[in-house]
C-alpha cells in the first residue's frame, strides 16, 4: 500500500513538472495568436500580454499586464511600431526581468522579412508586415525555430506545424490568385487611407499610388484632404481601401468628391483572439482583392495589354 502511494505521488509530482515545462509565449497582437498557435498546438500556452479589445496604437500597459510578462518565457515582438507599449514595458522591466531564474526571450517576428518604408516619413518602417501572406510565413517560420530552441523536445513539432500552416496560406492566395490570371494590373492605380497594406498588395504586383493620412492614424488637414481629392482626380484613381472596423471621417468626404470605390480590409488587429483569424481574415482581404479588381472601372486604360499577376 506504501509503496502504491509512492507510486501515484511521483505520478503527480512528474505530471506538474510537465506543466509547469510547458512554455508560456507571450504576444502582443492578434495575428500572433493565430501564429503561435497553429505552430505549439497544445505544446506551449499562449500569453497575450493585453486582454482583447484593446487599441494598440494608443494603449497603455496597466499593471496586471507586467504581472503578464513576467510570467513569460518569450515574448513575441512586432517591434517595429506596432507594439510599442510592449517595447517600452520590457525596457521598463528589464530589472525584474533580469533578475528572474530564466531570462525573457523576445523574439522579433519581423527579423527575416524584407521591410517597406512608412508613409511620408524616410525615418521608419511600415509595422504592418502581418497583413501580407508572404511576410506572415516568414515570421512563422521564425517564430518555430526560436520557439523550438527554447524547446528542444518540440523543435521538430513547431517546425512540423510550422510548414503545414504556411502550406494552408500558400494554397488560399494560390487561390485567389488564380482569379487575377486575366486581369490587367499595370493599369490600377489605388489610393489607401494608410500604408498598411502595401506588403498585402505588392505581393500581386500593385503599388499604392497615394496614401491619405500623415502618419498612421493621423487624419489630413484640410489642405492636405483637398490635396489627395486633387490628385486622385488628376491621376484618375479609381479604387480606395480602406480598414474594416475603423471609422474615418474624411474616407465619405473623399468617397463623394471624387467618385472613387471604396473597399475595406481588415487589419487583423480586433476582435478576440483567435487561432483561425489570421486565415479567415486573409481569406476575405483576397475576396475583397479580386472584388475591387474585377470592377472594370478599377483598371486605368494603358497601352501595355500584358495581363498576369506578379507573385
Amino acid at each position: 500500500m506504501l509503496r502504491f502511494s509512492c507510486f501515484i505521488l511521483l505520478l503527480c509530482a512528474s505530471a506538474i513538472s510537465s506543466a509547469t515545462d510547458r512554455l508560456k509565449v507571450g504576444i502582443t497582437l492578434h495575428p500572433y495568436y493565430s501564429y503561435v498557435a497553429n505552430i505549439v498546438k497544445d505544446r506551449a500556452d499562449i500569453v497575450p500580454l493585453v486582454d482583447a479589445g484593446f487599441n494598440p496604437h494608443s494603449y497603455e500597459l496597466q499593471p496586471a499586464d507586467l504581472t503578464r510578462l513576467m510570467t513569460m518565457d518569450a515574448l513575441v515582438l512586432n517591434g517595429i511600431g506596432h507594439d510599442e507599449f510592449a517595447v517600452k514595458a520590457v525596457e521598463s522591466m528589464r530589472p525584474q526581468l533580469a533578475g528572474r531564474k530564466n531570462p525573457l526571450t523576445i523574439i522579433y517576428a519581423n527579423q527575416d522579412v524584407p521591410l517597406l518604408a512608412a508613409a511620408n516619413s524616410q525615418q521608419a518602417w511600415s509595422p504592418h508586415t502581418f497583413v501580407s501572406i508572404n511576410s506572415a510565413i516568414r515570421q512563422i517560420y521564425t517564430i518555430a525555430e526560436k520557439l523550438g530552441d527554447l524547446d528542444n523536445a518540440n523543435a521538430a513539432f513547431f517546425k512540423q506545424n510550422a510548414v503545414i500552416y504556411a502550406r494552408k496560406l500558400r494554397k488560399l492566395k494560390h487561390q485567389y490568385s488564380k482569379a487575377l490570371l486575366n486581369t490587367d494590373l499595370k493599369g490600377v492605380k489605388i489610393a489607401s487611407t494608410h500604408n498598411a497594406y502595401g506588403y498585402f498588395l505588392q505581393e500581386f504586383g500593385i503599388g499604392i499610388d497615394t496614401v491619405i493620412e500623415p502618419a498612421h492614424g493621423v487624419e489630413p488637414s484640410a489642405s492636405q484632404l483637398q490635396g489627395t481629392i486633387d490628385r486622385i482626380k488628376a491621376a484618375n484613381i479609381n479604387i480606395m481601401f480602406t480598414e474594416l472596423n475603423m471609422g474615418n471621417r474624411y474616407v465619405t468626404t473623399i468617397e463623394k468628391a471624387t467618385g472613387i470605390k471604396l473597399y475595406h480590409f481588415s487589419h487583423m488587429t480586433h476582435g478576440q483572439y483567435d487561432a483561425e483569424m489570421v486565415f479567415r481574415e486573409m481569406q476575405l482581404n483576397l475576396e475583397t482583392l479580386v472584388k475591387a479588381l474585377s470592377n472594370p472601372s478599377a483598371v486605368v486604360a494603358t497601352s501595355d495589354t500584358t495581363a498576369g499577376a506578379k507573385e
